[in-house]
């Protein structure tokens, strides 16, 4: 376990620039320690964040050509930002050039920009460690995320969902469908409407 790791990071280091290759350590770490807080799988963990970047660097017109040529799946939103698909592509590359066959962490390297309803608890530790890793520094309530992710992943998950759609809308970016899915059903979580222990503190 520990040589495939430090593969990757080899690996990673060569493909990512600086500050990318930073980050994605940031995630695998802060993975790691979610992981350990909600009894996930560190191994699963780490390989997750330290792979969900692994197709962010490259450029978005090479990105389109290569979802197209391994019939990946392109949407209206990945059209007009190719930046999203890195997360698609990025799943690929995990799969075909890093050996992953686990596919829960696949899932949870192809949800993690976007979001979507019903993750799992990987997926959901994901999502949240990459918008919360020590380098991010660029959202207002980062403390209260940070905070909140060690409490509830759930209301965390609708936090940063809510944050991120209302960041887009004033942007005037475009907005992925799925993300509008994510943030619906987590609404309904936190509000208690889809189980009986959503919300909790």
């Amino acid at each position: 376990m520990n040589s495939n790791i430090l593969y990757i990071r080899m690996k990673l280091k060569e493909k990512l620039d600086e500050d990318r290759y930073e980050h994605t350590l940031g995630v695998s770490y802060t993975a790691v320690c979610l992981a350990m807080r909600y009894g996930e799988d560190l191994y699963r963990a780490e390989i997750a964040g330290l792979l969900h970047d692994c197709a962010k660097c490259i450029p978005d017109e090479i990105k389109l050509r290569k979802c197209r040529k391994f019939n990946i799946g392109i949407s209206a939103a990945e059209l007009a930002n190719p930046s999203l698909l890195h997360a698609k592509l990025g799943a690929y590359y995990a799969m075909n050039k890093y050996g992953v066959r686990d596919m829960e962490v696949i899932n949870a390297i192809q949800c993690h920009t976007t979001g979507k309803p019903a993750m799992s608890t990987l997926e959901k530790i994901i999502f949240i460690a990459d918008y919360i890793e020590p380098r991010r520094d660029r959202a207002e309530d980062l403390p209260k995320v940070r905070k909140m992710a060690f409490v509830d992943l759930d209301r965390t998950v609708y936090i940063i969902l809510k944050d991120t759609l209302d960041y887009l809308k004033k942007k005037g970016g475009p907005i992925d469908p799925m993300s509008e899915k994510a943030y619906r059903f987590y609404e309904e979580e936190v509000n208690g409407t889809n189980s009986d222990t959503a919300g909790q503190e």
